[in-house]
């Protein structure tokens, strides 16, 4: 049963809550935004708003879903934070190697950390392993991951806020694409898009346009729901092999 919006996954799981902001792509958190929301609603998990908190009693939830997911860890937070103990992630990895039926797909900022954590374990067969590279200034994040084992390694260029110019997309299974949603999102542009596109194409990735966001592809601003998916009139939603 899919139970999130997110496209690219079915489940979120959320054993650690909260973040700072690291890079440009942090401007207009939607995990900032929906942290506000569901302490308003009273959620006990979110009782801090968007402090980061570590939460043990979670551990143990993908252990209760028998038929196998793409679970995306961590939606609310990034597993890598500098807060985060080594010794949490440890048993963040232990969940996931009981439930090899399952897929876990963690994204990151922080790829130094990612890197330096995985330097002395092994990483459980059934991870992805992603690094977000929404601009140029941050593509060296491409070169820590390509140096980890992953059954499967990906990108999120999203929200993508420039061209990135020439990606070296060695060790790459997996790119995602999207523009910025909400009241202050920055423009996404047409042709930073097709580059992407035309590289992971060239390198027999699988490329994922999840959306155009409040910007358009006419680079008119309304309605994300109004401006859709279709990237040269076509949903490009390819997942990895």
């Amino acid at each position: 049963m899919k139970t999130t919006k997110i496209e690219w996954t079915d489940r979120t799981w959320n054993p650690i809550t909260g973040c700072t902001k690291y890079s440009a792509g942090c401007a207009h958190c939607y995990a900032e935004t929906m942290s506000r929301r569901l302490r308003a609603m009273g959620l006990d998990k979110y009782a801090d708003g968007f402090q980061l908190a570590i939460h043990p009693e979670a551990l143990k939830e993908p252990l209760q879903w028998k038929k196998p997911h793409n679970i995306f860890v961590c939606s609310m937070s990034d597993i890598f934070h500098k807060d985060v103990p080594f010794d949490f992630v440890d048993k963040i990895m232990t969940t996931i190697e009981q439930t090899p039926q399952h897929s876990y797909q963690i994204l990151t900022k922080r790829a130094e950390r990612m890197n330096e954590y995985f330097s002395s374990r092994n990483i459980p067969k059934n991870v992805w392993l992603g690094v977000t590279v929404e601009n140029a200034d941050v593509k060296s994040r491409i070169d820590y991951l390509r140096n980890i084992p992953a059954t499967v390694c990906f990108l999120s260029c999203e929200p993508l806020l420039e061209d990135l110019g020439e990606l070296d997309l060695q060790g790459i299974d997996w790119v995602i694409v999207g523009g910025e949603s909400g009241n202050q999102a920055r423009l996404m542009k047409e042709e930073w898009v097709l580059n992407i596109k035309d590289q992971v194409d060239a390198s027999n990735a699988a490329f994922f346009f999840k959306q155009w966001g409040t910007w358009g592809s006419d680079g008119i601003k309304r309605d994300k729901h109004k401006n859709g998916k279709l990237l040269q009139g076509k949903v490009s939603q390819s997942m990895p092999k």
